[in-house]
């Protein structure tokens, strides 16, 4: 039985990737927060944890992306599962009685069209199944929840209205990290950090290591550097692994340019769950 973290509670969207990336054997470790899904996995109270790193809509999970660096584990795995958030609510609610619609940040941006459309206010909470919960335990018919049909099933809440994010494709990838780096067989990418340094074409540069090898890329983004205004690192994601030699020279040459390179992990490409 895999000790899996993941941040929220039962019934939360993370928990679905890891029985869906893993099956049923899992024992599910609940947490408050992102940093605590990297710190049980870094303290071995966990094997393994499962956290977004982005969604179809509303982008990257840059905290998540911050916490790939802070912390020394490795990426082993991913998964991107089809996003169904549903309007929750205590038995006998009525669509008349809601005021307030609770859930994570990220389901609320996900639903903002259905929320406007019924001039609910938006009521942040740390995870879209800890407000199922919270409202479950409220008994108010004035608030509802945004979460999965698993949360309103584990807390005994109606399902008013099912399916009402924005958007018809709405994914999440989901990244599985481990204190241990794997060795993936077939269909693997790689994901790294780097930051260059203060040069004229230094990205150009940069990324040309992979072109030259005809390396495909398949996601950039620049995040802030923490210790310094207008200085930026970089996370990036390829196609290949490394155990294949072009990787590992693509790499080497990127450290002798950059002036600080991460390898994250190299694992095979995920499954995508309807």
């Amino acid at each position: 039985m895999k000790k899996v973290a993941f941040q929220g509670e039962k019934g939360a969207f993370s928990e679905a990737a890891a029985y869906h990336y893993w099956g049923e054997a899992v024992e599910p470790l609940p947490c408050r927060t992102f940093r605590e899904v990297f710190e049980s996995v870094t303290n071995k109270t966990s094997d393994f944890g499962i956290v977004p790193i982005e969604n179809s809509f509303t982008g990257s999970i840059h905290q998540n992306m911050d916490l790939l660096l802070d912390f020394h584990l490795s990426v082993i795995g991913e998964i991107f599962l089809r996003i169904h958030h549903n309007l929750l609510v205590v038995p006998g609610a009525k669509i008349s009685d809601i005021q307030k619609v609770h859930s994570h940040p990220q389901g609320l941006g996900q639903c903002s069209d259905f929320i406007e459309k019924h001039g609910w206010e938006a009521a942040p909470m740390y995870d879209t199944a800890g407000s199922a919960q919270w409202v479950a335990a409220q008994k108010n018919k004035s608030f509802a929840a945004i979460a999965s049909v698993r949360a309103g099933e584990d807390y005994g809440l109606d399902i008013l209205e099912r399916n009402i994010e924005n958007n018809d494709s709405n994914y999440t990838r989901f990244l599985v990290i481990a204190a241990e780096r794997v060795a993936p067989q077939t269909f693997a990418k790689t994901s790294i950090v780097f930051s260059t340094k203060d040069i004229p074409g230094a990205l150009f540069k940069a990324l040309s290591v992979f072109a030259l090898r005809d390396i495909n890329l398949l996601k950039i983004e620049s995040r802030p550097l923490r210790q310094g205004s207008w200085q930026y690192w970089f996370y990036l994601d390829f196609e290949g692994s490394m155990q294949e030699e072009a990787c590992v020279k693509a790499i080497g040459h990127l450290e002798e340019i950059s002036s600080f390179v991460k390898i994250l992990g190299s694992y095979e490409k995920g499954a995508v769950i309807e």
